[in-house]
């Protein structure tokens, strides 16, 4: 992506944190939703290093779920503790299917199994 910068030369980009950061919008409410998208990619990296994209993503499908059941008449409150919920149920089911890997032979065997079992599934 290039991004026009107002002072010295485009920005040649394929950051996701870095193209979030330069998005300003028109409409204040819709701006205030893009800084928080912002804000989740810039913490994500932070956090984790990659999956900004991934992160995104989901954080965008959320507030759009969200929006559309309040402006349907569901308890915004409500709304949320069922995000939150959701939040500790997937968690959950993570640390319970997580395996410890300990070393970059172990990392890179692991990965390779894993990337043999996506191969066989799209086949």
């Amino acid at each position: 992506m290039v991004l026009e910068k107002k002072f010295g030369s485009p920005l040649i980009t394929n950051d996701g944190v870095t193209i979030a950061k330069e998005i300003e919008l028109e409409d204040a409410f819709e701006n205030m939703g893009a800084k928080l998208v912002a804000e989740v990619a810039s913490k994500t990296n932070d956090v984790a290093g990659d999956g900004t994209t991934t992160a995104t993503v989901l954080a965008q499908a959320m507030i759009r779920e969200g929006l559309k059941n309040v402006t349907a008449g569901a308890n915004p409150v409500g709304v949320r503790k069922g995000i939150e919920e959701a939040v500790k149920v997937a968690l959950e089911g993570l640390h319970e299917i997580s395996k410890p890997i300990e070393g970059k032979e172990s990392i890179a065997l692991k990965l390779r199994l894993f990337l043999q079992q996506m191969k066989k599934s799209a086949a």
